[in-house]
């Protein structure tokens, strides 16, 4: 599926340095299910009980050291989009080097930790070298701002004294201007990121769970409607999907919840 159905530029938007312009994009391609299993035999068996219900995989740490970009290169295959959710985070030179590297297997979406400009543009003169598909067509580079695990203590113990919003929405900036396609963020920052940002910059919301479940290891978590309404464009789902007795019911009622929100401008979110 070619990224062109989802992403358009329009001449003329007051877009900042760096920010992709994002068309609507079909529900049924914002729900992004996090393929956190062992195996490629695991996460087939998943896909498989999925359907043509989800259109957008992730692919982590967990599932990339277990035949991972193998199974990646078949989920393309058969038509998926594909998210490679690697957090990277090095000095610039080998940053930009393993970036070129992954954006020569024409994936979809990478993670990079946001935390530094050198860091971003590492990242993205990697993604010019190694990818020769068409601007629309290319791998999006997401940043990573603050874990949705971390908590205000633990920000502290990093080092950090900004609170997780303030520092969020800082990386956010500074990804955004740095030519980066979007990020990673909590729906709790969503809102401000998109202030400052724009329309069009890319907002993945992790730790997304139904109203009752439990959030696990997740400090900040949020419901599906919720998210969206607070200027998420894709949500990232694992545990209430893959843990559920009936992956696929549960996925239906995750974007059942999302329809039922709808388009929004930034207005509307107010």
């Amino acid at each position: 599926m070619a990224l062109d159905t989802i992403y358009s530029s329009r001449p003329g938007d007051a877009v900042p340095l760096g920010c992709s312009s994002v068309s609507r994009i079909p529900t049924s391609q914002k729900l992004v299910v996090a393929l956190d299993k062992p195996n490629a035999t695991q996460a087939q068996k998943l896909v498989d009980e999925l359907g043509p219900l989800v259109e957008v995989y992730k692919v982590g740490l967990e599932l990339l050291f277990g035949e991972g970009i193998e199974f990646a290169r078949g989920l393309q295959s058969q038509g998926k989009l594909v998210f490679l959710d690697m957090k990277l985070l090095d000095i610039p030179n080998t940053i930009e080097k393993a970036v070129a590297n992954i954006a020569r297997l024409q994936f979809d979406f990478l993670t990079v930790h946001g935390l530094d400009r050198k860091t971003i543009a590492a990242a993205v003169r990697g993604r010019d070298l190694g990818d020769s598909r068409p601007k629309a067509d290319r791998l999006k580079l997401l940043a990573v701002t603050v874990l949705t695990s971390s908590t205000e203590e633990d920000l502290r113990e990093q080092g950090a004294h900004e609170s997780s919003i303030v520092l969020g929405v800082r990386r956010a900036e500074m990804a955004c201007r740095g030519g980066f396609d979007g990020v990673i963020a909590s729906g709790h920052e969503a809102r401000a990121i998109r202030r400052a940002t724009a329309e069009n910059f890319i907002i993945k919301v992790p730790g997304i769970r139904l109203s009752g479940s439990t959030a696990g290891d997740q400090s900040r978590v949020m419901t599906p409607a919720r998210a969206l309404r607070e200027g998420a464009d894709y949500l990232v789902v694992g545990r209430p999907i893959i843990e559920a007795q009936n992956p696929a019911a549960a996925a239906k009622r995750i974007l059942d919840e999302m329809r039922s929100v709808g388009p929004q401008s930034l207005s509307q979110r107010d």
